[in-house]
């Protein structure tokens, strides 16, 4: 196995190019487990960490662009007014010293359904931004996952960066897991707000082949608040509703029994899960201002 360690992002884009096989390796948290238990050997790995801009963020008007090697412990302190969701599940990765090293660049170049980064990207509508050679281009995060531990990279690409829109509405993660830290997700659930465009958007993680939104659940529910005038009454979401959402979500998803937990039981937990992050939403979103006549 050979080791390659670019000074710049020029010249790791130029070993990617001549080294298309080449795994990158930043935080390693994923990485070094599959080689130490030998689930994986590739020929070279790419070192990322002596590029500093991919260690930085920075807002621009309404978006921040996180680069790919943000850690999710700067993610904690930094951006958890503009990115709350995304934070939440930055809280339940692994121990400290994994979230000091690892970042969303990681979770999204090894695309495992089960990354506690996902449903947050999917639930705010992030694009990943890849670059090779040949140019850049942005991937919205609805296209980026295309199969069990696959993405949408060409061979000669490398993540440099994620753009999301700075949360402009109440954003929840949850996640099940067989303890409380350094645990896999069982499956895992992202829900945001848009009050600006009066939607809501979903992320769910480990319960299907790759992360997944929930879109009939999110059409359903969006008809409802519109329907309703629960964004301009400011209304508690009726239980039948709450309900239904939880159902569609639950429908939405195509778990596996492995050891961690049986198919119907990621079902059922994704449906709770739905519940609970869409209450927890709607009374922040209730007690942000919005108007609530007839309310008491």
């Amino acid at each position: 196995m050979d080791f390659l360690r670019p000074g710049s992002w020029e010249e790791a884009l130029a070993a990617k190019a001549e080294h298309p096989t080449a795994v990158p390796i930043a935080g390693g948290t994923d990485v070094m487990v599959e080689i130490n238990f030998d689930h994986r050997r590739p020929e070279y790995l790419l070192d990322l960490n002596r590029i500093g801009e991919l260690s930085e963020w920075e807002a621009s008007g309404d978006t921040i662009r996180l680069g790919a090697s943000v850690p999710y412990s700067k993610i904690m302190e930094d951006l958890r007014g503009d990115l709350p969701g995304l934070a939440l599940a930055s809280h339940t990765v692994a121990s400290p010293q994994i979230r000091n090293r690892g970042g969303v660049g990681g979770n999204l170049g090894t695309a495992s359904p089960a990354g506690d980064a996902h449903p947050a990207l999917l639930a705010s509508g992030a694009e990943v931004e890849v670059e090779s050679v040949r140019g850049s281009r942005r991937i919205p995060i609805d296209e980026f996952y295309t199969g069990v531990k696959r993405n949408a990279l060409a061979e000669d690409e490398l993540i440099r960066a994620v753009h999301l829109p700075k949360a402009t509405g109440p954003q929840q993660f949850s996640k099940v897991g067989t303890r409380n830290a350094m645990v896999i997700a069982v499956c895992a659930f992202g829900l945001a707000l848009h009050p600006e465009t009066r939607t809501v958007r979903t992320g769910i993680g480990s319960a299907a082949p790759t992360p997944i939104r929930a879109r009939e659940a999110e059409e359903f529910l969006n008809s409802a608040l519109e329907e309703g005038g629960f964004w301009d009454n400011g209304k508690i979401i009726t239980p039948s509703v709450a309900k239904q959402f939880a159902a569609l979500c639950s429908g939405a998803c195509n778990p596996i029994d492995d050891v961690r937990g049986t198919a119907s039981y990621r079902r059922h937990a994704v449906g709770v899960m739905a519940r609970r992050t869409l209450t927890w939403a709607w009374e922040s979103y209730r007690g942000s201002g919005v108007r609530t006549e007839g309310v008491a």
